[in-house]
C-alpha cells in the first residue's frame, strides 16, 4: 500500500514550497544583425542570422518587390 502522510502541513509550510515554483523569465538579447529582439542562443526568426553567420535563408514578400517596381 502506498504510504499516506502521517500530519497535515500547515498554510505556511505549503506556501514556503510553492514559493520556489516560479515561471522564469526567459532572456532575450537584441540581434547583432537587424537588432530586433530574438531568444539566445538562437537563430533570429527575424533575419535568419546565428553568430555572424546565416542559417536561415529568408525569401522577400511579394508585395514588398511590387511597392518597389511601383515606386522607381
Amino acid at each position: 500500500m502506498p504510504q499516506e502522510p502521517k500530519k497535515r502541513h500547515s498554510r505556511q509550510r505549503k506556501g514556503k514550497r510553492r514559493a520556489a515554483i516560479k515561471l522564469a523569465v526567459s532572456s532575450y538579447i537584441f540581434c547583432p544583425n537587424c537588432h530586433e529582439p530574438s531568444f539566445a542562443h538562437a537563430v533570429c526568426k527575424n533575419c535568419g542570422y546565428y553568430k555572424g553567420k546565416q542559417i536561415i535563408v529568408k525569401k522577400e514578400k511579394k508585395k514588398d518587390k511590387e511597392a518597389e517596381t511601383a515606386n522607381t
